[in-house]
């Protein structure tokens, strides 16, 4: 048996089953939230001992494949927004799992892409897909994770790094504010800054600062802020915006998706991602209707003279959730195989 997980900086999700004819069949899972867990090792305990009132006694686990979001190395990864530890060689001892691969959550999500099916993503580009070509899978959650795919000889090769880190490069004069107003406030600005379930409520705070009257001058823009980001939610902001149609919700919503796709567009002009690009993660299937709208392939395509080229590349928002499970399924299910 194998177990998968999904972890995040929000939830973890666990699945134990079996690989078979190329289709992942889990016999037992869950979901749990980050918040009241000290690590991982606390959250494995609750999922196991729930699974031990379920499984048979020939049921056995012997490989696990947990994709973490943070920088694996050497089997081990240090969660980027949670302060976990998550080691592969701790894991198997104190579990008895013979075998336990720890690897980057967007390196899964990657590996994911080709266990999906068709009703697990809507075009929003259809391109000109080229065979071969690289492929890009980029995702905003509680950060942003960003790897390609490139083909060789074998098969694809996943390359996973931090690219959800990098700077954040503002395209537009509005994009150019916001820049501004968080580098006031952070400092350098990284592309998870702005494109993130944080990052859209840090979108929401500099809306409501442009279009409000000037600010007495006790209070400090910075503390004004950060009251200002802990009183909303990304999930308020995206029912004000598609639910209610609430106009500084909208606006913030909008220049999100737009950062969103001037983002997704850099990384897939890097390598002309004619293979395609996978917009995974927990937001965008929330804000569908609003990505249908036009505005995150307009930031997407808007490459000046590689405008033409950029319209060419496919464009699909997944919306299964669990990518990154099926990925961590499949590099568990080659590795007991090979």
């Amino acid at each position: 048996m194998i177990l998968a997980g999904d972890i995040g900086g929000t939830k973890t999700l666990l699945e134990i089953g079996i690989l078979r004819d190329g289709n992942w069949k889990p016999v037992f899972g869950n979901r749990y939230p980050a918040a009241g867990y000290l690590d991982l090792h606390a959250v494995l305990h609750d999922f196991l001992r729930e699974w031990g009132t379920k499984r048979s006694s020939q049921d056995a686990l012997t490989h696990a494949c947990l994709g973490v979001a943070g920088p694996t190395f050497d089997n081990r990864a240090q969660m980027t927004n949670l302060p976990w530890t998550v080691d592969g060689k701790a894991i198997s001892a104190e579990f008895d799992i013979p075998q336990v691969q720890i690897v980057n959550d967007f390196a899964a999500a990657a590996s994911g892409i080709e266990m999906l099916q068709e009703a697990d993503r809507v075009v929003l580009q259809p391109g000109d897909p080229r065979s071969a070509a690289p492929r890009l899978v980029i995702g905003a959650g509680t950060g942003l994770g960003v790897a390609y795919l490139l083909s060789t000889a074998t098969g694809y090769r996943v390359i996973a790094g931090e690219s959800g880190h990098a700077g954040f490069a503002p395209a537009t004069p509005e994009q150019a504010g916001l820049w501004h107003h968080l580098y006031q406030r952070l400092g350098r600005v990284s592309v998870e800054d702005v494109v993130s379930g944080p990052g859209l409520v840090r979108i929401r705070e500099y809306v409501e600062h442009t279009e409000e009257r000037p600010e007495p001058e006790a209070d400090h823009p910075a503390a004004r802020g950060a009251a200002a980001c802990a009183g909303i939610t990304p999930a308020a902001i995206v029912r004000g915006a598609l639910e209610s149609g609430d106009p500084q919700n909208l606006r913030a919503l909008d220049l999100f998706i737009a950062c969103y796709g001037e983002v997704a567009g850099n990384c897939a002009l890097a390598l002309l991602a004619r293979g395609g690009v996978y917009v995974a993660g927990g937001i965008a299937p929330k804000i569908l209707p609003r990505l249908r709208t036009g505005g995150f392939l307009a930031a997407f395509n808007a490459k000046g003279p590689h405008s033409e080229a950029m319209r060419k590349i496919p464009v699909s928002i997944v919306t299964n959730e669990r990518l990154g499970l099926l990925g961590c399924a499949l590099i568990a299910a080659r590795s007991q195989n090979g």
